[in-house]
């Protein structure tokens, strides 16, 4: 395919892009509101446990953030078209697997394998995104990027609502399968292939340790946020066991002479101070996400589609925004812009110490699109600033390092953010369980859910419960929204200090795109 060819086909292409990301991050947002009707028997469900439904979940997360940088390499290596229709052939068979899995257990391995088709996809389009378009349309093209990405969070418990409404729970995994089959055909026969052309040998030690040391790492964050308590051995022994295997693919990498991902590139304030705000902006996002949920459903009685409908706000917002953040980043600097997100949903955040039983909707509603704009002001100037950062045949492991501190930083978020509501709720509700058979009040205060199902239970009697159970759970979400609240403000301080400075002055990089006051990378002349 001729460069002019690619050059007047690159909107195309970049919508057939957007339909990978779209599947993969929506299908991963259905499945959160579909855990009550796994958790009731078959032929409604699966009739899984709490465990079993969080492994469901986690089992993505941990092989998804696992293998994202060894798919961005491997797709530099090997050629970036062969890992994206590789990652998208994986998942919907993944998916199709889902839909008709007849266990908790294959359903936790069936989501497993989809998080290894999901590894390859998110490196493999930003990567192309660099290749396909030119320095100066790049800040448009992925800012439409991480609105659509934001659209299909925001999306997926609506989609998820309306599915469960009218199919069965398989229906969430399966409706994957048409627009997968529908994505694949369009990329062979539109989407370019390219490679690292200098790339050297593979560097097989590099990726298992990088594989070893980001499951470790995330498994331990996992079975923390699990356990309520990152005390225990079984959360913080493999974190440091992660740590310490991550410790040794730095050292690797620094000495080997054909590294995965050359360490030098966080000498450079600009993209270690990028990488920061994704991590932070992904840890509070994902932390208050989770606990709205429960207010939601539990609090205010919301189905699962109204709660989805709640997020819309957020979507448009980001939707609109995350496109135009060029222009704010052209008259303000990459550094002004993404400090200002982060303080923008610090201020969300603090907003929802305003939520009580009986708060206004369009309260939530203006928190949400809050949310939004904060997120529309971090995403596209941190990846564009990440991206340029690096030469276009490295694009790859750019754009994996990008979702490894936003998947990373999200799973953080659920554990550390959820572990403290948990531990807050509880304390609350501690007292008022008494009411309860002694064997099971320790089940019943780990959770409104289990506090409400285990007053359901007890009939007319529980009725008493209802009301210290939402008071204690709004007062543990206050508490969570404060931390979280804190941390996004805590992130603005660290990149204005972080980006602060000019960048690197490495031969690697060249001048920067226009506006963007960033790095550009090489080869941008070559394609004109």
């Amino acid at each position: 395919m001729s460069a002019e060819l690619i050059h007047r086909r690159r909107w195309a292409i970049l919508a057939v892009l957007l339909l990978s990301v779209l599947v993969t991050v929506l299908d991963n947002s259905i499945l959160n509101v579909a855990i009550q009707t796994l958790a009731q028997p078959s032929p409604t469900g699966l009739g899984a446990g709490q465990s079993q439904l969080e492994w469901a979940v986690n089992s993505y997360t941990l092989v998804f953030a696992g293998l994202l940088l060894t798919g961005g390499v491997l797709g530099d290596r090997l050629g970036r078209k062969k890992a994206l229709l590789f990652g998208m052939f994986v998942f919907g068979v993944a998916s199709a697997l889902c839909a008709y899995a007849s266990s908790p257990a294959e359903l936790i391995t069936y989501r497993g394998l989809m998080g290894i088709g999901s590894a390859f996809t998110p490196p493999a389009t930003l990567a192309i995104i660099a290749q396909i378009f030119e320095p100066e349309e790049q800040p448009r093209a992925i800012g439409i990027w991480t609105g659509v990405v934001g659209l299909a969070v925001a999306a997926g418990p609506i989609a998820g609502g309306a599915l469960l409404e009218y199919f069965w729970w398989g229906s969430i995994f399966l409706v994957n399968v048409p627009i997968v089959i529908i994505a694949l055909i369009a990329m062979v026969v539109l989407v370019p292939e390219s490679r690292d052309e200098r790339a050297g040998r593979l560097d097989p030690v590099g990726v298992l340790l990088s594989i070893a040391g980001m499951t470790l790492l995330v498994y331990g964050v996992i079975k923390g946020g699990q356990l309520g308590d990152f005390t225990r051995p079984g959360a913080w022994g493999p974190g440091l066991g992660g740590l310490a295997v991550l410790a040794g693919f730095v050292l690797w990498e620094r000495r080997t002479e054909h590294p995965a991902f050359d360490m030098a590139y966080f000498r450079d304030r600009r993209f270690a101070g990028a990488v920061t705000a994704i991590g932070v902006c992904s840890f509070a996002l994902m932390g208050v996400t989770f606990f709205m949920v429960f207010y939601a459903q539990s609090v205010r009685g919301y189905s699962a589609l109204e709660t989805g409908l709640l997020l819309l706000p957020l979507a448009a917002a980001q939707m609109y925004l995350a496109p135009r953040a060029r222009h704010l980043v052209a008259r303000f600097g990459a550094r002004a812009v993404c400090a200002g997100g982060l303080l923008v949903n610090a201020v969300a955040f603090a907003g929802f110490l305003l939520l009580g039983r009986s708060t206004p909707v369009w309260v939530l509603a203006v928190l949400f699109a809050l949310m939004g704009a904060g997120l529309a002001l971090v995403f596209p100037p941190a990846t564009v600033m990440i991206m340029s950062s690096m030469p276009r045949e490295k694009a790859g492991a750019g754009s994996a390092i990008n979702n490894v501190f936003r998947q990373v930083g999200g799973a953080i978020g659920i554990a550390v953010l959820g572990s403290l509501l948990s531990a807050a709720y509880r304390s609350g509700v501690r007292d008022d369980v008494d009411v309860l058979p002694a064997g099971v009040r320790h089940a019943a205060g780990e959770s409104i859910q289990a506090t409400l199902s285990a007053a359901a239970r007890l009939g007319p009697e529980g009725r008493g419960l209802v009301g210290p159970a939402n008071d204690a759970f709004i007062h543990a979400m206050h508490l969570t929204a404060a931390t979280a609240a804190v941390a996004s403000a805590l992130g603005a301080v660290i990149v204005l200090v972080t980006m602060a400075g000019k960048p690197s002055a490495d031969p690697r990089r060249a001048s920067a795109p226009p506006g963007d006051g960033g790095p550009r990378p090489q080869g941008a002349e070559a394609r004109r």
